[in-house]
């Protein structure tokens, strides 16, 4: 492994408790390096998953938060002064395909269309990545494997992969986990006792049940895990899971009491 992307290698094992098969499914992808699309509603794991996945294989994790603002320059590199003169630098991307690494691009969507189409072709059998301002090619690391992920919750005609960039990926679909795995996620990650977490879940799956219906998104399972680790720290639960939970998903009153009636049922 080269010394660049050692630094990428994850040395801690993170805890991650599955819910389906995902990790077998993982593992058989990235065998023949097939590139990956974790499709699921924020803040329900997928993040974790894949730091897990490049734990378990032993392989460095380049992580790229994509954002409207991003250019493809930002992922392949770009020509930068120094002392020594104008030097090419790689960006992210390019560095993961030299070298070896998975590459993470998180919330892909959120990257504007004529970015992300750098992408394609690593995602075919050519698997080679053009260097246009460079005049290069680089061609992938067999270790080399592409992994993005999005919210189908939020696509729209402006914010969506097109068909192109979807068929080139295995898909794996993520969800909230079943409120028992949900609570040991959680009694885990803020070190609480189990009752706590399992009525955090039970609030949680009543939001959810509210989506469509005023809310965009229900309560995530990393917004558990802060109302928890706040009550841990001896916050009253009300008001810990206002702060964590139900504040930050909605502006709408009526919604505001709608949940609090699900906080006061579980911790009246």
């Amino acid at each position: 492994m080269h010394g660049i992307v050692e630094q990428y290698l994850i040395k801690t094992e993170p805890y991650y408790c599955p819910s389906g098969k995902e990790i077998d499914l993982f593992k058989s992808a990235y065998h023949l390096r097939l590139p990956m699309m974790l499709k699921g509603p924020t803040g329900c794991g997928k993040t974790r998953f894949v730091e897990y996945m490049a734990w378990l294989l032993k392989k460095p994790l380049i992580t790229v938060a994509c954002n409207e603002d991003m250019t493809a320059s930002d992922l392949v590199g770009r020509y930068l002064l120094d002392p020594s003169g104008t030097v090419w630098h790689d960006g992210p991307l390019t560095t993961a395909v030299r070298y070896g690494a998975i590459c993470y691009l998180d919330e892909i969507v959120e990257a504007r269309q004529d970015t992300t189409v750098i992408i394609h072709p690593l995602t075919d059998a050519r698997r080679i990545l053009p260097l246009d301002k460079k005049g290069e090619i680089v061609h992938a690391h067999p270790d080399f494997q592409l992994v993005v992920s999005y919210n189908p919750g939020y696509q729209s005609i402006s914010k969506d992969l097109k068909q192109s960039t979807k068929q080139r990926f295995g898909a794996i679909d993520f969800y909230y986990p079943d409120p028992e795995h949900e609570a040991t996620i959680v009694a885990h990650e803020a070190s609480v006792g189990h009752e706590v977490a399992a009525k955090l879940v039970g609030i949680a799956a009543k939001s959810r049940a509210l989506k469509g219906r005023g809310l965009e998104e229900g309560i995530s399972t990393r917004m558990l895990v802060y109302a928890a680790a706040l009550i841990r720290d001896g916050m009253r639960a009300m008001d810990a899971c206002r702060l964590a939970m139900t504040r930050p998903i909605t502006d709408d009153e009526a919604l505001h009491k709608a949940l609090d009636g699900f906080i006061e049922a579980h911790f009246a």
